[in-house]
């Protein structure tokens, strides 16, 4: 971006994080790199309580209508601000009549989530003389990239300024290598409770598979040992049966000398 000629300046609009220790941590992450990099960092306001009251509730009413439940975590209803605010995205703006999928579920409250966060981050821009809107969400191949240009271009053409939409997903690989080479703290969730939920099921799913392919493989050499020792047993049974029947004939045949033996005293 400063090679373009702007000049950066990071707003860390994130009510969505959930909970506030693992907002705090990220924010200490990123102001620890942005010093090092002379990058100033803005932070907006933290509410929980407005984020449940839009992206919240259309996350709820997403999986309520695909059939799924989610702990509710953070603000009740009676605690959410009664006002609807401009930010928020109401039922008839987002697909969820009738049955819908999870992915579809999570692309619902995305575009909230979005939205609330962009329209945040654009009042803030234009009330301090910024002219230019972008986004470092592009970054992630796990995010609805249009539906993040779709948003961001949208809060900055109601703000009256312009929005700056790169795709940095081609960097996200050299991202995480330098990110993970000075040793900075990496999430494991996209950071709502909605998402941690996801993640832990997924992460549960996966190692569910893990230990199914470990036991199907030991299952498998199971069957390899038992086959190899019953193969070792037939060996064993057929070289004593015939060390048996070797035995037999050298016992006919010392019983024979030993009568022929006797047969010649005898004369």
């Amino acid at each position: 971006m400063r090679e373009e000629g702007l000049a950066p300046v990071i707003f860390y609009a994130n009510s969505n994080i959930h909970p506030a220790e693992e907002y705090a941590h990220r924010l200490e992450t990123l102001r620890a790199w942005a010093e090092g990099e002379a990058v100033e960092v803005v932070e907006g306001a933290y509410d929980a309580e407005a984020w449940e009251a839009t992206a919240g509730r259309i996350g709820e009413a997403a999986l309520a209508r695909a059939g799924e439940t989610a702990p509710r975590r953070g603000v009740s209803p009676s605690q959410a601000p009664s006002a609807r605010s401009a930010a928020q995205v109401s039922e008839d703006e987002t697909p969820l009549r009738g049955a819908v999928s999870p992915e579809a579920s999570r692309e619902a409250r995305c575009r909230a989530c979005y939205r609330l966060r962009f329209e945040e981050a654009a009042r803030y821009a234009r009330e301090h003389g910024f002219d230019t809107l972008g986004t470092t969400l592009s970054v992630s191949p796990y995010q609805y990239t249009e539906i993040i240009r779709e948003e961001l271009e949208r809060a900055a053409a109601a703000e009256g300024i312009a929005a700056h939409f790169e795709d940095y997903r081609p960097f996200y690989d050299e991202a995480t290598r330098r990110s993970r080479e000075g040793g900075m703290y990496r999430q494991n969730y996209c950071g709502c409770r909605f998402s941690d939920a996801e993640a832990a099921a997924e992460r549960s799913e996966r190692k569910a598979a893990r230990r199914a392919a470990r036991e199907a493989e030991a299952a498998a050499h199971a069957e390899e040992r038992a086959a190899a020792e019953a193969e070792r047993a037939r060996n064993r049974a057929e070289k004593q049966a015939y060390a048996n029947k070797q035995a037999r004939k050298r016992a006919i045949l010392r019983a024979m000398r030993e009568r022929r033996n006797g047969d010649a005293h005898d004369q």
